[in-house]
């Protein structure tokens, strides 16, 4: 490559073959159509340079990312927290350049040196956005199809904050209203997620969600016809949306019609009752000059001799690299003087609402500070001792109704499992149209309880989304063996970083009669794999409360709170040997100590197993052994502790371990060390009540006892890395 240097040129320069953008009505000058076509050239330039990355769909989409970020979207590049701003998501995230370009343009803090690192080490450029790592970014789309679901999650949110803050405010006329735009590919309209997120959205009538789908037919397997032939909008219109086309190659040429695109926005933001679908037809990779419409263009570098042609076709130098006019910059970083006004209109009306609504003002202030109210945790229930027991789905269930009057930014629901979720605060409105309420849940618009259908893979999405909004702790819930459904969903929350709370009942084969399709065996050691997760079993009715309140201490984290349905003997915690179900917050504690210094063995159980550990005790020390028993409800928050407390509940030198969890042992070596003994289930259920199961497959206080005497024995003999292999 030559040295880089700067280019100018203008409109006139461009081929004559070339038709220019019509944007009349759109106001745009030839300095406007100067900076769209730079935004191509170094979409071109930055995969060119990295030799690795996608530049075709960042320069065929360059005039409506230019128009949103410059005319449509209310933002302002100095603050790109302003709680009022518009929300844009990236859904085809592979397309990151699509952003960054925009974010350059607009002065939000990304430079020439950023895009020209664009997918390296340490840059704020990675190959896909990423939430927290580079300013502007509002969210991790990675996946295709989880922006879409997320972004659905980011309009209901919007609507939920509303009516706690504004509710009786005129549309459009409150500083809550705001809109979500994303961008889509043909690539989102293939998976499922975002369908699942699609049907949910017609359903909820979200008038502030507009997408745009960029349907250029093209793949990484190139032409689309392949695999991918359906009608898109009348999907969409099937779904409930307002649906609009804009077809850039309708003449028969190529002409990059901005003024239909504007009109189309303008229809779909004076749509209040339905979400918005713009179907935007497109050629990727235009204008370059032999790669255009190909799926070479989707995801590889152009090469040296096609992005020299593009610069030629656009009337750039081709032997200048990264080329930016100083007049394109800072007519582009106009925007923000432009953003800044904005803010100040918007600052007006929101500090007449703060003066009209001091109170609702005050609960604004918290949510924003991420603050739980002072004295909250008094709402909390103390659940009595009862040796009949209770399912921890329904002990979860009484938590978070008696939390519901003390924090309203607490809301939720289940795909279609409510009554086995137990996800429905007494008494709490659905959130749902009015013209949608059903006998069985009323509601409205600015309802709690959430109704996600049976649609896992979206709910794990749109929590997401929620969370995203920072005001809101949304929870939703299924059996654990649908984890599964959700787990990008999932993941991408424990890499986010956001607090989103999945309630998983039905956790093992404790389930019973459903038998082995529903019954979950690898999923706690699968779940467990995600970094930044939380995997919380608790064993009692308090516990479950303990382990409630610790989750909603946390902000920063996803947690999965994970429930029995068969009921559990809530334990006598003031009976002077069960200890009290605090220790849960640590993630693990000594629930029952044993006689004498030292134990002879130490049991590790989680869940419903504790109980059978609790047993295995008794059996035990009626032999004589002094027995410790560790309940583990959250390993996570267990490795947290300082290594002081960590060695006294599992004290390094008493090697006699038995873990009991009745799922697969996968990770539960680290725990018991070489000479403990795992009982655990390595196989699938049955259909059978859940105490006949349990006899069955083994995980019983017998079989535990019998661990504990070989453990105990192993302990005597020299260490063993990696423990017994038989």
């Amino acid at each position: 490559m030559a040295p880089e240097r700067s280019s100018s040129g203008s409109t006139a320069s461009r081929d004559p073959g070339l038709a220019l953008p019509v944007a009349v009505r759109a106001g745009w000058s030839d300095l406007d159509l100067r900076a769209v076509d730079t935004v191509r050239v170094l979409a071109a330039d930055a995969v060119q340079r990295t030799g690795n990355g996608h530049p075709g769909t960042a320069m065929s989409l360059a005039p409506l990312a230019y128009l949103l970020f410059q005319q449509v979207m209310r933002h302002d590049p100095a603050d790109d927290q302003w709680l009022g701003r518009d929300r844009f998501v990236l859904s085809c995230g592979h397309s990151s350049l699509t952003l960054y370009i925009q974010l350059y343009l607009a002065g939000y803090g990304l430079e020439m040196e950023d895009l020209k690192a664009l997918r390296t080490w340490d840059s704020a450029t990675p190959g896909h956005p990423e939430y927290r790592h580079t300013r502007g970014v509002e969210i991790t789309t990675g996946p295709l199809g989880q922006g879409m679901g997320a972004a659905v999650g980011m309009a209901m949110a919007a609507r939920r904050e509303r009516g706690l803050l504004d509710p009786d405010a005129a549309p459009g006329t409150s500083p809550f209203d705001h809109r979500v735009y994303v961008l889509t590919s043909d690539g989102d309209m293939m998976e499922g997620v975002a369908s699942e997120a699609a049907s949910l959205a017609g359903h909820q009538q979200l008038g502030n969600l507009v997408v745009f789908y960029d349907s250029n037919h093209i793949s990484i397997e190139d032409d689309t016809d392949i695999s991918f032939s359906e009608d898109v909008p009348a999907r969409f219109a099937a779904y409930g949306w307002h649906v609009q086309t804009v077809d850039w190659t309708r003449t028969g040429d190529y002409v990059e019609d901005v003024d239909a695109l504007l009109a189309a926005i303008e229809a779909a933001k004076a749509e209040q009752s339905r979400p918005s679908l713009i179907m935007l037809r497109t050629i990727i990779g235009w204008p370059a000059p032999t790669k255009r419409n190909t799926g070479k263009a989707h995801g590889a570098a152009l090469g040296d001799e096609e992005v020299a042609g593009t610069k030629r076709l656009l009337g750039f130098d081709p032997d200048a690299y990264f080329p930016v006019e100083e007049e394109v910059l800072t007519h582009t970083r106009a925007v923000g003087e432009r953003g800044r006004d904005a803010r100040n209109r918007w600052q007006r009306t929101y500090e007449e609402w703060r003066t009209a609504n001091p109170d609702r003002a005050a609960l604004l202030d918290r949510l924003r500070e991420q603050e739980l109210p002072e004295g909250w945790t008094e709402a909390l229930p103390d659940f009595p001792a009862d040796t009949k027991g209770m399912a921890t789905r329904k002990a979860s269930g009484q938590v978070l109704t008696a939390l519901a009057p003390v924090l309203p930014e607490l809301w939720g629901g289940s795909a279609d499992l409510a009554g086995s979720n137990n996800t429905t605060m007494d008494g709490e409105p659905s959130f749902v149209p009015a013209d949608r309420q059903t006998a069985e849940f009323g509601g409205g618009p600015y309802g709690r309880t959430l109704h996600f259908g049976i649609r896992e893979h979206a709910m794990g999405a749109v929590l997401n989304g929620i969370a995203l909004q920072s005001l809101t702790r949304p929870y939703g819930g299924t059996f654990l063996t649908f984890s599964d459904y959700m787990r990008p969903a999932v993941r991408l929350a424990a890499l986010m970083k956001l607090p989103a709370t999945y309630v998983w009942t039905h956790d093992s084969i404790g389930l019973g009669e459903d038998g082995p399709t529903h019954q979950p065996v690898e999923h706690l050691a699968a779940l467990r794999a995600i970094p930044g997760l939380d995997v919380v079993r608790p064993g009692d009715a308090n516990e479950t409360t303990t382990c409630w309140r610790t989750i909603l201490e946390h902000r920063d984290r996803p947690a999965g709170l994970v429930l029995t349905r068969q009921n559990l003997p809530v334990l006598d915690r003031a009976d002077g040997v069960h200890s009290s179900a605090e220790g849960a917050a640590r993630g693990a504690y000594v629930l029952v100590e044993a006689s004498g210094n030292t134990p002879d063995v130490i049991l590790v159980a989680t869940g419903s197993e504790v109980h059978i550990a609790l047993a295995a005790r008794k059996t035990l020390t009626d032999e004589g052994l002094s027995v410790r028993v560790v309940s583990m409800p959250c390993r996570e928050w267990f490795a947290e502790q300082p290594p002081a407390y960590q060695d006294e509940v599992l004290p390094p030198d008493v090697r006699a371990r038995v873990s009991v969890e009745a799922a697969v042992g996968q990770g539960w070596r680290e725990v018991v060390g070489d000479a403990g003994r795992i009982v655990s289930l390595e196989h699938y259920g049955a259909s059978a009540d859940y105490e006949r199961l349990y006899e069955e497959f083994g995980i019983t206080a017998e079989a535990v006892a019998a661990a504990a005497r070989a453990s105990i024995r192993d302990a005597v003999e020299p260490p063993r890395p990696g423990g017994r292999r038989s």
